[in-house]
């Protein structure tokens, strides 16, 4: 790990320079620090980048796609298989950041005759069903049980044990047992993206381990469809934190009441704060895109009675977003609402965690130009949603998570990502060059009015996204880059 910290200590030294006009760094550690190397990524960076017309926008490009690999794979095993990932300045893994870090190198594993990432792959997915057969409910791990200290071990949560007597959930192994619809779908989308990529069965047939993971969440899921009347006195899951920050705990230990609908509760969104109302609907939106994919999967392995389940479960879902996701807002008329409670109670807003709003095209089962998506987005980046932010350095969605007047990178490169306006796309390619403040990565949040004042100089996430968005536009629109 010492490598790792040698990074982080190296940005942290740049995290409060004054944004100024200035040639980005290439600030890669040198091959004998990082953490996996590939040959491969390494060639489609150089590719890429010798055709670039923006020398900022290059070197930018060239730090942040590697950067999960160069810095964040903590344990990769290849012989076992096991992969462990962590999120960057915090030595845990997230189930949400360790899919999102890592998808973007998928499209390159069918041309690595090595096979080593493949083998990284193959070791995530294991790692992601083993943590979910920790606990189901949590959403970041600690890489063995007797890691270092536990953060989070006074936390008062309870635990389902089959489902059925409750104990205390902080088990040996967890980082923080925040339930988090879209942390369940992240290993569900992790394990079907392999697979359309790779055609790969042998990783998923007869595996006992993954399939009991597979059972484990969608069981997990149709729980928590329960009303709160249905669940009584006993829930299946509460969380309560001693915390200065109040989205960082749940309101009696449980949160907001929630209506019969078919969608799926969720105590804390994908930024890790806990809800308003208890059905988030991007978050839905992805469970319905998740079950579908993993369907497919299931499927292929003739593990046909889970398959069945998970298409059964994938379309109550979408019944229950159009029936109750759905507001007129009085504002911006008819529009999907960010999260609602099925009695008729719903707020408007977005975060730039994804899933979000802003995202709903990212998981392939709304359009861009669909109405009622174009009318949302249009919401979304305005004065309507209350943590849309515009100020002299740039404008776009911030988040709860880090409060007023901060803008994520996470949101502009989600903006490029779903827009069908190569103007747009410019000009967010443009805000994220500036959003650097000369560092050369990009980091969690930026001051609306001084992207030199910014929050996490070392986010792998946000860097494997922009990554990922650089390789869309030169596939796709390679006239903007190159």
């Amino acid at each position: 790990m010492y490598r790792t910290w040698c990074f982080l200590a190296a940005l942290l030294s740049l995290s409060h320079i004054a944004s100024t006009t200035c040639c980005l760094p290439h600030i890669r550690p040198p091959p004998q620090a990082r953490t996996f190397l590939s040959k491969y990524v390494d060639a489609a960076i150089a590719n890429v980048t010798s055709r670039m017309k923006d020398a900022n926008l290059a070197t930018l490009f060239s730090n942040c796609l590697p950067n999960a690999l160069d810095t964040t794979v903590f344990r990769f095993n290849p012989t076992t298989p096991d992969t462990f990932v962590i999120t960057g300045d915090i030595a845990a893994m997230w189930l949400r950041d360790s899919t999102n870090q890592m998808l973007p190198y998928l499209s390159f594993v069918k041309n690595d005759q090595s096979g080593d990432l493949h083998r990284l792959f193959t070791g995530l997915i294991h790692r992601q069903a083993k943590s979910i057969l920790i606990d189901p409910y949590a959403n970041a791990f600690h890489p063995d049980a007797t890691s270092w200290p536990n953060p989070h071990a006074d936390d008062h949560t309870t635990k389902a044990a089959c489902f059925g007597t409750r104990s205390n959930g902080m088990t040996p192994g967890i980082f923080e047992r925040k339930y988090e619809l879209d942390s369940l779908c992240h290993v569900l989308w992790l394990s079907s993206k392999y697979y359309e990529v790779t055609n790969d069965l042998a990783t998923f047939k007869g595996n006992r381990l993954w399939l009991d993971a597979v059972e484990t969440i969608i069981a997990v899921l149709q729980e928590q469809q329960l009303s709160s009347e249905e669940e009584g006195s006993n829930p299946a899951y509460m969380f309560q934190r001693a915390a200065l920050n109040p989205t960082d705990s749940l309101l009696h230990g449980r949160g907001f009441p929630a209506a019969k609908t078919g969608m799926i509760k969720t105590a804390f969104r994908p930024s890790d704060d806990s809800h308003t109302f208890p059905f988030n609907v991007p978050a839905n939106v992805f469970a319905v895109a998740a079950l579908r994919l993993i369907a497919k999967l299931l499927g292929a392995i003739n593990e046909t009675v889970l398959s069945q389940k998970a298409i059964g479960l994938a379309g109550e879902i979408e019944v229950g977003i159009y029936r109750y996701g759905i507001i007129n807002h009085p504002t911006a008329g008819k529009v999907y609402a960010y999260e609602v409670d099925g009695y008729g109670n719903s707020y408007f807003m977005d975060d730039a965690n994804l899933p979000s709003l802003l995202s709903l095209p990212y998981y392939g089962i709304i359009n861009e130009s669909d109405f009622l998506y174009v009318a949302t987005r249009k919401a979304a980046l305005s004065f309507v949603n209350p943590y849309f932010f515009n100020g002299t350095a740039s404008e776009g969605v911030g988040s709860p998570h880090t409060g007023m007047n901060s803008i994520w990178p996470l949101s502009i490169i989600t903006r490029a990502y779903t827009s069908l306006d190569d103007a747009e796309i410019v000009w967010c390619l443009n805000a994220l060059v500036k959003s650097s403040a000369c560092t050369g990565v990009l980091h969690e949040s930026f001051n609306k009015d001084n992207a030199g004042q910014f929050t996490r100089p070392w986010f792998a996430w946000v860097n494997s996204y922009f990554g990922d968005l650089i390789m869309k536009i030169a596939r796709e629109r390679p006239h903007l880059i190159f």
